[in-house]
């Protein structure tokens, strides 16, 4: 006899389900093993590349090492434009600055404008004979002083007509780097001016009295332990500080006076701290146009002698993942793994003493 009983299937949904569930077994499966191809490939890489860089020099210093690496030398990246001729290089400033290299997890950058990648761009951006002018591109709320000299100086020594894109954010210390430069522009809508120094203690004496904290400080001298948050700050101690606020303030007043042709008086004036718009700082004579990426080409095409449509490079530093993968891939990436997309932690100005155009 023939059995005729009809066979069970599935229902549709469960079908769908069983289906998604397999699926996320295989990605579940694959991922680690295509990030650990991905990492090999960027070790060979880097390896290959430190032994070229060997056979050139007699010595590698362990900043050439691919991963952790922070003195990875700046890329020109074409933008847009011809493929050959005369070039305008961009050069961001993107985040709060600070000295030194960008502190990396060896994935992505850490999201600080750091000053030597920065001035290693320009100074690659400098010697490229195709290279006939640099837009500063920037968009951070300022930082170091130290840094923020670094980038001023290393613009001002690159010999090439430097157009200043403020953005989004170009105050404080971020202002203070755009006035190095021969044309600066605005957007509108930028927030931008707070020239001012500011030097930041926290003082948690009342805290610690509260819960019986007591402190003991051994000095070799009265001032040695200034800025001691577990008591009040003397009033020499205040004149001490104050005086080297203030002598800070004074550079950075010459510094805009120098870069947009003002009296002192005229921009002690405005060197208050205050914030101001685009359209403000327009008015002020602290800019001297309104515009975006466009106007600042088209002005550092004519500064440049460039005749016709101008090619666009950008000059950064990398990290071995994101010239494989691209910065954004690798963050998405990292989020997707519930991994930190930067080793570094949020900026925070209270970290430590330091003072800051900020």
């Amino acid at each position: 006899m023939t059995n005729n009983q009809p066979q069970t299937q599935l229902p549709a949904s469960q079908t769908s389900v069983a289906r998604y569930a397999l699926g996320g077994v295989l990605l579940g499966f694959l991922l680690p093993i295509f990030a650990c191809l991905c990492l090999m490939m960027s070790m060979f890489a880097g390896l290959s590349s430190l032994g070229s860089s060997a056979a050139s020099s007699a010595s590698t210093s362990i900043d050439a090492m691919p991963f952790g690496s922070t003195n990875s030398q700046p890329t020109a990246q074409y933008v847009s434009g011809p493929r050959t001729g005369p070039a305008i290089a961009i050069v961001d400033v993107s985040g709060p600055i600070v000295t030194g290299s960008d502190s990396s997890n060896g994935l992505t950058s850490s999201g600080n404008a750091a000053s030597g990648p920065i001035v290693k761009s320009i100074k690659a951006a400098a010697k490229d004979s195709n290279v006939k002018a640099i837009i500063l591109r920037v968009n951070s709320p300022g930082g170091s002083v130290v840094a923020s000299n670094e980038i001023h100086k290393a613009l001002k020594a690159s010999g090439k007509p430097v157009v200043a894109l403020m953005t989004e954010t170009a105050a404080s210390g971020g202002f203070y780097v755009s006035m190095a430069a021969d044309h600066v522009i605005a957007h509108p809508d930028a927030l931008t001016c707070s020239i001012g120094v500011i030097f930041q203690l926290v003082n948690i004496k009342g805290l610690s009295e509260q819960f019986g904290i007591k402190d003991v400080t051994i000095v070799s001298g009265k001032n040695k332990d200034l800025g001691n948050q577990f008591r009040d700050m003397r009033p020499d101690e205040r004149e001490l500080l104050q005086n080297i606020v203030t002598e800070m303030y004074e550079g950075f007043v010459t510094i805009v006076s120098d870069g947009r042709k003002l009296p002192k008086d005229e921009v002690r004036k405005i060197a208050d701290g205050r914030i101001c718009t685009g359209r403000q700082a327009l008015s002020y004579k602290l800019v001297d146009a309104l515009g975006g990426e466009e106007e600042a080409i088209a002005k550092a095409a004519a500064l440049g002698g460039i005749a016709g449509e101008p090619r666009v490079l950008q000059y950064r530093r990398q990290t071995p993942f994101s010239t494989l993968l691209g910065e954004t891939v690798v963050r998405q990436f990292l989020t997707a793994l519930g991994l930190p997309v930067s080793a570094v932690s949020p900026f925070s100005p209270n970290e430590r003493m330091v003072l800051e155009y900020r």
